[in-house]
């Protein structure tokens, strides 16, 4: 499984969010693509203030903040 972080590297929330998701991904697996936003002017354009945003393919997990509740259901239904 792969998800994306949609990430700003100014961002403090964003950090914070990649630093909780290292044990995650050490106890399922998962792979993790960081994906800076303002690279991109369409990403810009559709997450903005919403970074960092955690995704899995077009489904959204979580904003700003990490959800443990909602990402360990995610990974339950997925895998």
């Amino acid at each position: 499984m792969k998800l994306t972080l949609y990430f700003r590297e100014y961002c403090s929330l964003c950090h914070q969010m990649l630093a909780e998701l290292g044990p995650w991904r050490e106890r399922h697996g998962f792979e993790l693509e960081v994906v800076d936003v303002d690279a991109d002017p369409a990403l810009e354009a559709r997450f903005n203030e919403l970074v960092p945003v955690l995704m899995d393919g077009e489904t959204e997990i979580c904003h700003w903040h990490l959800d443990g509740a909602r990402l360990a259901a995610h990974l339950g239904e997925i895998g």
